[in-house]
């Protein structure tokens, strides 16, 4: 197969790293890549919302296969621009159409869902500028903290937790009537906060049938001991230790069966990856939110894991064979470690030189915000670089990626040390 994986972050280089070891991929594309997939695949730059450009690219290239890496194009409606174009129609998308991937597109239409069929989530509301006062209102009958969440696509930075009553209320409509993130948060689901420990769990759907891939779990804040801005994500584990197969068992049944169900019931056409962002409130999972795609850089740890050819499943989840594949796991944990541009996820520079790549031999570097530019590798982006390694347990599986750490520099690099610390 010639196969085309759209964006260009960690997340992307380990899904072309993996489809790469593939016998069956005969030529791979990544649009636009990075300084990562440029070393295993070829590089077109195309930005993953120019359809058209995309859809040159395709016939030009004779492309069997598109991997849509990231939540734009999804929301945009890629899968259904290809479902309705005559040259395309026959190329296989993994990605939900566009009526599906409101899941991910609007957290009103997602919260609305998972009450329709009776999955647990957290109580909310939501509100425009038009019904503020009503936010307010609301926001007072809730204990601290309080939790708004932009509906619209904000780029991960979307969600507020704040502990004071007055301060949630001046960013509410700091969001609904000043237009904080824009179109984003012309409406704002406010719900009530879950104490609990976070994990992800990544489903593999065609629409028929689901396949259930490791559990992940990933440390959004900026800071050690998850403390300061919230980020793309610091790092993952994969497993999580504390999900113990009663628990998963809770989640199968109380949380992907009624997803999959759901989606077959309301007629949202699926063929690709669920990601549920879930919290473990006593010994109970509620979701926090769906995505998608994929997560990074639960990517970079779930991937590495995954023992079965990612074409085999790619093919089968698109012709909706997906129940005749068996997948296999690698017993061990993975960890990442995501090496950030200094100032992120505020202010930061580019094009810093990154060194001692080639001295990185016990893990895995994929890389995110990183470009080639004169023959050498470069920062593009704030979040630069995943370290990926093996281990036995998580704790020997995370020692080997700061031991790889240490051999890489970048100017202002910057890192968590405490990742899997709340383990």
């Amino acid at each position: 197969m010639n196969i085309l994986v759209l964006g260009s972050g960690g997340r992307e280089h380990a899904f072309a790293w993996k489809l790469a070891k593939s016998n069956r991929c005969k030529a791979l594309f990544v649009a636009p890549g990075n300084s990562g997939t440029n070393a295993i695949a070829t590089n077109l730059n195309i930005g993953v919302t120019d359809f058209e450009a995309i859809k040159a690219a395709v016939l030009e290239h004779q492309v069997d296969l598109v991997v849509v890496g990231p939540e734009d194009p999804l929301v945009q409606g890629i899968h259904d621009f290809f479902l309705e174009d005559e040259a395309l129609k026959n190329v296989a998308v993994i990605g939900p159409q566009q009526a599906a991937a409101e899941l991910e597109g609007s957290k009103e239409f997602a919260k609305e869902f998972m009450v329709r069929h009776n999955i647990p989530t957290a109580a909310y509301e939501s509100f425009t500028k038009d019904n503020v006062d009503d936010g307010y209102n609301f926001l007072e009958t809730l204990k601290p903290p309080y939790v708004l969440k932009a509906d619209g696509l904000a780029a991960g930075k979307g969600v507020l937790i704040l502990n004071d009553l007055q301060e949630a209320k001046d960013e509410l409509k700091s969001m609904l009537v000043d237009a904080k993130f824009g179109e984003a948060s012309t409406k704002v689901v406010i719900e009530e906060f879950l104490d609990g420990i976070e994990l992800s769990c990544f489903v593999l759907t065609d629409g028929k049938d689901y396949k259930i891939l490791p559990t992940a779990k990933d440390y959004k804040r900026i800071g050690e001991g998850d403390t300061g801005l919230n980020t793309g994500g610091m790092g993952a584990v994969s497993p999580v230790p504390f999900a113990t197969q009663e628990f998963l068992d809770k989640i199968e049944n109380q949380v992907v069966k009624p997803t999959v169900e759901g989606l077959k019931k309301d007629k949202l056409p699926y063929v690709g990856f669920i990601f549920i962002g879930l919290i473990k409130v006593g010994d109970n999972p509620k979701v926090i939110e769906y995505n998608v795609r994929m997560g990074d850089p639960e990517t970079e740890v779930v991937l590495p894991r995954l023992k079965t050819d990612l074409v085999d499943i790619f093919e089968a989840m698109a012709n909706q064979t997906l129940s005749k594949v068996n997948i296999e796991i690698d017993e061990r944990a993975a960890t990442t470690v995501m090496l950030v541009s200094g100032g992120y996820p505020e202010a930061y520079e580019k094009g810093k030189e990154i060194s001692g790549l080639e001295n990185v031999t016990d893990s895995i570097a994929f890389h995110a915000g990183a470009i080639e530019k004169d023959g050498k590798v470069v920062t593009s982006g704030g979040r630069v670089m995943a370290i990926t390694s093996y281990g036995n347990t998580y704790n020997e599986a995370i020692k080997k990626s700061y031991q790889s750490i240490d051999k890489l520099h970048f100017d202002k690099m910057n890192y968590r040390k405490d990742i899997g610390f709340d383990l």
